[in-house]
């Protein structure tokens, strides 16, 4: 399950950017009861992106800003406590990492999930209760 951090340089102290990825992630799994799970872990994936602050905008103006961006099976993220946890607790990790600097307002989160049989691990299209099997036996 991909996850993209991108974030205005300067957010985060230089070199606490992996960190941020690692809590994130493993935020997730935690949210879905699926901390050590040996089929999911490895496949949280993903990317940071740091963008210089003239390229970073809010309200169509230049500002420091952070966007957390999973893509996921819709069996992800799939209740309104799990998606309400999560996003409080992960817009809570970057406020903080940020030592206070960036506001909670300009810190964004979203998730794109997969149509159905669109979700690939190893050259295979796994459908929802595909995923979810393997899953439980991890």
């Amino acid at each position: 399950m991909p996850l993209t951090l991108t974030l205005t340089e300067g957010v985060l102290p230089q070199g606490t950017e992996n960190l941020a990825f690692s809590r994130l992630s493993d935020l997730m799994l935690e949210w879905h009861g699926l901390s050590g799970n040996k089929i999911m872990t490895p496949n949280i994936v993903g990317s940071i992106h740091i963008i210089s602050q003239e390229h970073t905008f809010s309200g169509s103006k230049e500002a420091p800003v952070a966007f957390i961006e999973w893509k996921t099976p819709a069996t992800a993220f799939n209740t309104r406590e799990i998606q309400q946890g999560y996003f409080m607790e992960a817009t809570d990790i970057i406020h903080e990492m940020s030592g206070g600097n960036l506001p909670k307002e300009q810190i964004w989160i979203n998730v794109i999930h997969a149509v159905d049989g669109a979700w690939g691990i190893g050259g295979q299209a796994l459908t929802n209760e595909q995923l979810g099997g393997a899953l439980s036996q991890g």
